[in-house]
């Protein structure tokens, strides 16, 4: 574990205020719900997107109809990179976005 807690809660912060921001501006009819280092997305059909941190492995989860992914922080990239497949999260998002809820969202950075 190359991340400090600090840091590591610090990305997890910045990253679940960018994924706020994203669906914020988006078009979409859905809820957030921020509460105790969890955020999820409630949309209109019923389907969620849960992100949890998981402070012992310092990764960040996300529980999507398709499965359970686990995001490592890659500090080269400065990315956040599934451990499974190594795809980024802010792909692998606009993909599940797009699967879940119909919407082309915008990721990049993620």
């Amino acid at each position: 574990m190359s991340l400090t807690e600090a840091r590591f809660h610090d990305l997890v912060d910045a990253t679940q205020q960018t994924l706020e921001d994203v669906f914020d501006e988006s078009e979409l009819d859905i809820d957030l719900e921020s509460s105790a280092g969890v955020l999820t997305v409630k949309f209109e059909n019923g389907s969620q997107l849960i992100f949890s941190r998981q402070e012992p492995l310092r990764q960040l989860w996300l529980a999507a109809v398709s499965g359970g992914f686990h995001f490592d922080y890659d500090e080269e990239s400065e990315r956040w990179m599934c451990d499974k497949s190594e795809e980024q999260l802010g792909e692998m998002l606009e993909r599940i976005v797009l699967q879940q809820a119909g919407a082309e969202l915008d990721f990049e950075g993620l």
